[in-house]
């Protein structure tokens, strides 16, 4: 019988051949619809995520989602399998969810978290019988999940309620049986709200420790502050590192933090006290040692995080990874020698490793496909000794995992291919040019569709990512490939402020968001394409979502070249986002020069609702019920706005969806089919 991978080899081949007849008799033979990406499909699609290597390096347990077309939800179960790809089975799967797995240090236990009784609670299993003990019996989920190194304790995190109020209130006694209306929400916190979760109930974010057999959990912190983020044990697991910001003017200092210690008798010391953020700390094997992320405290919209190691008790700090120009995140220690990383460098993800004398050379790269709907940038990774287990995904397939070893590098999963062995994607190819406003580097990717005929000239979508410091990159992306599969050519880049081309790169949007300069760096993309005799120029179509969506909005008050746009989640008046919206206490300070009433003109020549009166083109508009990020009234004025131009606009409103619209899978799903039907009412019949 044939290997997985060799079957691959050959449905890759099969199609390939196909897709070369394709163009050869392009006039003659369509696709037939069961080839093609459909709708449907996106409830078949799996990714792996989360690995973590056994301590012996033996094994990988990871997390692998899937949707679930009747609940509408991603189910997270554990699955483990050898680094060689051997045994590979479901360790736990169920109807419920399983997720966050760690192994204790001596590899005969592991945590995870699980909704199995109701509420998410702390369990563990032991390997070798598969016996599985309920370890915390608490109100909120538990996060953070780490093992003390002696295996007899587990810390983690969790949100605590407090019993702040305002001012004393006096109402008359409620007669008995008595129906009246809802007690009055007191607000007094300027971070007050939340995506996602709507109004914040007071609660702190407190670190808790239990026993690994099970027991009551003890709260170790305490104080009107939140302690989130990794967790880390000293070496005789008597203390516990961690970051938070424990000043009294928390709220208005949102990047500033530092790394403490707290006993596990609940007392707790200060270790860093630099201006910026000190997070993730890591200890050392050996105890001596704190690897930890920096950054600095500028008012800009973004900065480099770094990789620092100093001794256990403050002193001998250095910056290991000076020379790397992007933010670096995810540190494991290999031993006492040094440590790995992760990095994304020009839209692709990559694990390095770093010695304490500051030497870095790169161990793999390619990580990502866990992000299903657009093609951002992603990746997870575990690694002990020489082993890495990491999150791979390709442009035609989500996230599997694969294994390096001292012997090779392979991927042990294909948890795709039942769906797409039998179907032709659309090819992505890179491009690189300059932007028309100045010449900067600009770095894309366009989808061919499925069945491209070299001999035609395509309709092309332009589709914008969020941030805008994110990026995106070369790997699988349900939302584009069901554009290609109509016919489209899809175009997406990483424009300036994208993140993975440096620091100066990022901070080319500063103060400038949107502005004529990513609209220069979207154009020039697109008349290169169409230089390169593959666009149609009448036939260009824009979406974005959140600061793409922005964007996309101003792309509109600046040209008319478009057929038509959906506007997804937008920011239309900075004036009245940041006064409304959930992150206004962070963006304010980092990405303007100063309060809406003391630079009232620089917000509104920001604000795509400055340029509404320029706008002909029919758009589309699409943002969920619950959105916090970029409050639903933001649309309402663009799609007013437009209505009193009389320009064809529609709103669609997503009920129950926070910033996130696509974040069920038929939510994702009437994403998509809204935006193609929207660009199919504009588009030309011939080019159907």
């Amino acid at each position: 019988m044939k290997s997985v991978s060799t079957l691959r080899k050959v449905v890759a081949l099969s199609l390939s051949l196909f897709g070369l007849s394709q163009v050869a008799n392009a006039t003659e033979v369509k696709l037939k619809e069961h080839q093609l990406f459909q709708p449907e499909d996106i409830f078949q699609l799996e990714v792996v995520s989360d690995p973590q290597v056994s301590p012996d390096g033996r094994q990988v347990v990871y997390v692998r989602r899937s949707n679930d077309i009747m609940t509408d939800s991603m189910r997270s179960n554990l699955w483990i399998v050898d680094v060689n790809g051997d045994s590979h089975r479901p360790l736990l799967s169920s109807t419920k969810n399983y997720y966050s797995p760690r192994w204790s240090a001596d590899g005969k236990r592991l945590a995870y978290v699980s909704n199995s009784d109701g509420k998410p609670q702390l369990y563990v299993r032991w390997m070798d019988t598969g016996q599985t003990a309920l370890v915390t019996n608490v109100q909120s989920s538990p996060s953070s999940i780490t093992w003390s190194p002696d295996g007899k304790s587990i810390a983690f995190t969790m949100s605590v309620d407090s019993d702040e109020k305002p001012f004393k209130v006096k109402m008359p006694k409620k007669p008995k049986d008595a129906k009246w209306s809802p007690k009055f929400e007191y607000i007094t916190k300027a971070r007050y709200q939340a995506d996602g979760r709507g109004v914040l109930d007071p609660a702190y974010t407190h670190i808790f420790i239990v026993p690994a057999d099970g027991g009551t959990a003890r709260q170790l912190t305490s104080g009107n502050f939140h302690h989130r983020g990794s967790l880390s044990f000293s070496a005789d697991s008597q203390s516990i590192f961690f970051s938070a910001n424990r000043s009294d003017n928390w709220e208005y200092e949102p990047v500033e933090a530092d790394i403490y210690r707290v006993d596990i008798d609940g007392k707790i010391t200060q270790i860093t006290n630099y201006s910026g953020n000190e997070s993730s700390p890591s200890v050392s094997p050996d105890g001596q040692k704190i690897a930890y992320s920096r950054r600095d405290d500028k008012k800009l919209a973004y900065r480099n995080r770094y990789l620092h190691v100093m001794d256990i008790d403050g002193n001998n700090d250095r910056n290991l990874t000076a020379s790397v120009d992007n933010a670096v995140s995810n540190f494991q220690w290999k031993g006492n020698e040094g440590l790995y990383f992760q990095q994304m460098l020009r839209g692709v993800t990559q694990v390095d490793f770093v010695d304490l004398d500051g030497e870095i050379s790169n161990v793999v790269t390619g990580l990502g496909g866990q992000s299903l709907g657009r093609p951002y940038t992603s990746g997870t990774f575990s690694a002990e000794g020489n082993v890495v287990a990491f999150a791979k995904g390709q442009t035609d397939r989500p996230a599997d995992l694969h294994v390096l070893t001292a012997d090779a590098q392979k991927q042990v999963t294909y948890l795709n291919e039942d769906l797409f062995g039998h179907k032709v994607l659309g090819e992505v190819k890179e491009i690189v040019y300059q932007s028309s406003i100045d010449g900067e580097e600009i770095q894309g990717w366009y989808i061919l569709p499925p069945d491209y005929d070299a001999s035609k000239k395509y309709p092309l979508i332009l589709e914008i990512h969020g941030g805008p410091h994110l990026a995106y990159g070369p790997v699988f992306t349900a939302e584009l490939q069901r554009m290609a599969a109509e016919g489209y050519i899809v175009f997406y880049n990483n424009h300036r402020g994208s993140t993975g081309y440096g620091e100066r790169f990022a901070l080319l949007l500063q103060n400038k968001y949107s502005s004529k300069y990513d609209f220069a760096d979207h154009m020039s993309g697109i008349d290169a394409l169409i230089e390169k005799g593959l666009v149609d120029p009448e036939q260009l179509f824009i979406t974005g979502g959140s600061a793409g969506g922005i964007a996309s909005a101003y792309a509109i008050g600046l040209t008319d070249r478009f057929k038509a746009a959906v506007v997804a989640k937008p920011v239309i008046n900075w004036l009245s986002k940041v006064l409304t919206a959930a992150s206004g206490l962070y963006q304010i300070p980092y990405q303007f020069p100063g309060m809406p009433w003391e630079e009232m003109e620089h917000y509104w020549q920001r604000s795509p609702l400055s340029l509404v009166g320029n706008v002909n083109t029919p758009t589309l508009l699409i943002t969920g019920v619950e959105d916090k990020r970029t409050p639903m009234s933001e649309t309402e004025q663009f799609y007013q706005a437009l209505k009193l131009r009389k320009v064809d606009t529609v709103l669609v409103k997503v009920p129950g969806s926070a910033h996130g619209i696509a974040g069920k899978p038929s939510r994702m799903v009437g994403k998509i089919e809204n935006i193609i039907a929207w660009f199919e009412k504009y588009r030309n019949e011939e080019s159907k």
